[in-house]
């Protein structure tokens, strides 16, 4: 319901002026919590962002643990080769 649709009904009436008190009230709380919505859509977003980073790095660095232990195998077992030999 509109504010020009209330005024039709607020004729001095009790009722009617609760009715619009009411309206203004519950068109206030709808407008606050439409407010926090976007402002936690927007935190989401930039969580979902991060996370996204965070995963390729993670996979970037497990890559490289994994390769720089395979060379730490290859150097280990030259060198129980070497100490053998």
């Amino acid at each position: 319901m509109r504010a020009s649709t209330m005024y039709r009904y607020v004729d001095g009436e009790p009722a009617a002026a609760l009715l619009e008190r009411r309206w203004f009230a519950a068109f206030k709380a709808a407008s606050e919590v439409r407010t926090e919505c976007e402002a936690l859509l927007e935190a989401m977003a930039i969580t979902q962002a991060a996370w996204n980073r965070a995963r390729a790095q993670l996979s970037e660095l497990e890559s490289l643990r994994d390769a720089l232990g395979e060379e730490l195998e290859v150097l280990e077992q030259r060198d129980l080769q070497m100490s053998a030999a």
